[in-house]
């Protein structure tokens, strides 16, 4: 069941998503290109629809780095964002364009591939700081230390955008978040990474369902829980890395998609992941297309419309949270 709600969403809001805007173009034309004009097509194929697959794999990115995260740390405000992972990869991002780095090993990935080494350098970070502050560390200490660490890093972005010249305009861009005139070879720079991060958590699944008891509890079950938690690190980080690489920083997807996704179909990982993949696509998707209908002609950052989501629902997890304590 929640897997043919999910699709039906996802279908229904891409639906929307490449049909609404400045000129209105029947969905038909998937199926009847010859029914519509040489304009319509190019509007279709060369601006709305590889705008709405990254939209879409870039918010399953997210969803899924989000329910890994909030899953190995036993932690509903656990997410991309609010650990700093996303600004560590943001930093990534920056200093690449910053320098202008390009390697002939990477070539056109050579963008997501420093995002990711951002990301994961962050996360290795956070979570090191906590556990040296906190051993148990507590929601409250891995939220601080997030924080910490995604002020620190904003302050080194800031300082990359004050030396900046002509890089400030494309780096501005960048950091408000957006999917806007990205086109195919962006999507052609996600999906490669988006695939193996998505597949080192899913080979993982059944470790997080046993890592939810503990990590003792999963040793005897059987689960080699060092290897687990860095194949988990490694493959959110993938994740989180290549959608900041082509997008920006988009804040919350990670946060609010596992959590309604665990309330409305439950906890199992091997359903989880999937179904936070295939919601976090239709949730960023929909974002987009308020962004760039809301007040049109102008258009908003899609992070904009994605904390205005996002805010509220990780204020009413802290305090349910908070009231559980008590």
């Amino acid at each position: 069941m929640g897997y043919s709600i999910s699709i039906a969403l996802l279908f229904v809001v891409t639906w929307f998503a490449v049909s609404i805007g400045s000129v209105k173009i029947p969905f038909s034309i998937l199926w009847h290109p010859s029914t519509a004009d040489e304009a319509s097509l190019n509007i279709l194929w060369k601006i709305r629809m590889p705008r709405v697959i990254l939209a879409g794999l870039v918010g399953a990115a997210l969803a899924m780095a989000g329910a890994a995260f909030q899953g190995l740390l036993k932690n509903p405000l656990a997410d991309p964002y609010t650990l700093g992972i996303s600004s560590g990869a943001s930093v990534g991002a920056v200093i690449t364009l910053f320098f202008g780095i390009s390697t002939s090993a990477f070539g056109l990935l050579t963008l997501p591939v420093f995002s990711m080494l951002g990301a994961l350098m962050a996360m290795v970070i956070v979570l090191s700081f906590a556990k040296l502050v906190d051993r148990s560390m507590k929601m409250e200490t891995l939220i601080l230390t997030g924080i910490i660490m995604s002020s620190f890093l904003s302050a080194v972005i800031s300082l990359m955008i004050a030396l900046t010249g002509e890089e400030l305009r494309q780096i501005l861009n960048w950091l408000m978040g957006s999917v806007s005139m990205r086109g195919w070879v962006y999507v052609r720079m996600i999906w490669p990474f988006l695939f193996i991060g998505a597949l080192l958590l899913w080979l993982n699944r059944k470790e997080l369902n046993a890592l939810l008891f503990g990590e003792e509890r999963a040793h005897y079950l059987g689960v080699n829980v060092k290897r687990s938690k860095w194949m988990i690190l490694i493959g959110g980080s993938i994740l989180t890395g290549s959608a900041v690489a082509v997008s920006g920083t988009i804040g919350f997807v990670g946060l609010v998609v596992p959590h309604m996704t665990r309330l409305l179909f439950g906890s199992d990982h091997r359903h989880v992941l999937p179904l936070s993949f295939i919601n976090g696509a239709t949730l960023l998707i929909f974002c987009d297309l308020i962004a760039r209908t809301i007040i049109a002609p102008t258009e908003l950052p899609i992070g904009v419309i994605t904390s205005f989501i996002g805010a509220p629902v990780f204020a009413f997890i802290f305090f349910k949270q908070r009231r559980k304590v008590r």
